[in-house]
């Protein structure tokens, strides 16, 4: 009994007296440099950091080892992992971080996700040319495939000129502005759906992409049936090479979800899921920058731009970029 109550007198005062000015010191540094201060601390001060984090990481293995009061544990392992994050992290600014997500991690996402991109350009061409030929053949498909709204007054019905002024029209009375808007909401919809749903085991992810294309298919019969299919890819592809891509890659970050959820490997579904979460939000990310620069593209080329081969030649150019950003070897490009 003698023993235990020496061994708590040198618990509570002993222990303390002779570390606590240490711990205040580690932690006011902590202070100033977890405020922003860092570059106010002087050399001396980033040389005592380390060894105050030393010294706490043993106060705290001795705490642990002579079972002191768990208020007094919690506190140095508090402290050793703020000092610990502080000593080893890495530490970056917001520029930075920002210039590895595009230099890096986006391209790297994307590639990783070769396969589920493939896989959603195929469906979508699938769904392009089933609604295409089912349209030809009978116009009546039109208004089955495609929503009202989206196709206001461009369907069937619709006399060539009427069609014509929706592509070269620089004014809004006939709509082409809202028609615009509504296809770029639909689109940046269909992205989101289509990347959210991936958990459903990638169906609804593929149907969408089948859909999408359905819609495309659909327009696309109607206006080469009235002899304006040159005119209409121009018009569309001048956004619809960026906004297109958007699409697919947000399909593809979709499948790759379902796919790892369908086929966990030796992992649990859940921890295949959050994997395969990581990267595919990463491409993601990315998926809604491209959406801002179709959105760019679609404002002022559909406003600006009447040409059909200075449409046509946008689109490609667009299109080249973002397959050489995506999949042209770079000399860091090390997987982390």
């Amino acid at each position: 009994m003698e023993r235990v109550s020496e061994q708590a007198i040198f618990n509570s005062t002993t222990f303390r007296a002779e570390r606590e000015e240490d711990w205040a010191r580690l932690e006011e540094l902590l202070k100033r440099a977890e405020g922003g201060s860092v570059r106010k601390l002087s050399d001396d001060d980033l040389l005592e950091l380390p060894v105050l984090y030393r010294s706490a990481l043993s106060s705290l293995s001795v705490a642990r080892e002579t079972s002191l009061d768990m208020a007094l544990i919690a506190y140095l392992e508090g402290l050793c992992t703020r000092a610990y994050f502080f000593v080893y992290g890495v530490r970056t600014s917001f520029g930075q971080r920002a210039a590895s997500f595009f230099t890096h991690d986006w391209p790297v996402a994307v590639r990783g996700l070769w396969r589920e991109t493939i896989a959603a350009t195929v469906l979508m061409i699938v769904g392009t040319l089933a609604a295409y030929m089912l349209v030809s053949s009978d116009p009546s498909w039109f208004n089955a495939i495609v929503p009202s709204g989206l196709a206001a007054e461009r369907g069937p019905e619709a006399t060539t000129e009427a069609l014509r002024s929706t592509l070269y029209h620089e004014g809004e009375s006939n709509g082409l502005g809202v028609f615009a808007t509504y296809l770029f909401t639909h689109n940046s919809q269909v992205s989101i759906f289509a990347f959210a749903l991936g958990f459903a085991f990638g169906v609804p992810t593929a149907l969408l992409m089948v859909y999408n294309g359905a819609i495309l298919g659909a327009f696309t019969a109607i206006f080469v049936e009235r002899g304006l299919g040159f005119e209409l890819g121009g018009w569309l592809l001048i956004h619809g090479s960026t906004e297109l891509f958007a699409i697919v890659l947000a399909g593809a970050a979709g499948l790759h979800i379902g796919m790892r959820i369908m086929f966990p490997g030796m992992e649990s579904r859940l921890n295949a899921a959050r994997k395969a979460g990581r990267k595919a939000a990463t491409a993601m990310i990315g998926v809604i920058v491209m959406l801002m620069f179709a959105g760019l593209l679609e404002g002022f080329g559909r406003q600006l731009i009447t040409d059909d081969w200075t449409r046509y030649a946008i689109a490609a150019a667009m299109f080249t970029l973002w397959c050489a950003y995506f999949y042209v070897p770079r000399v860091d490009d090390g997987e982390r």
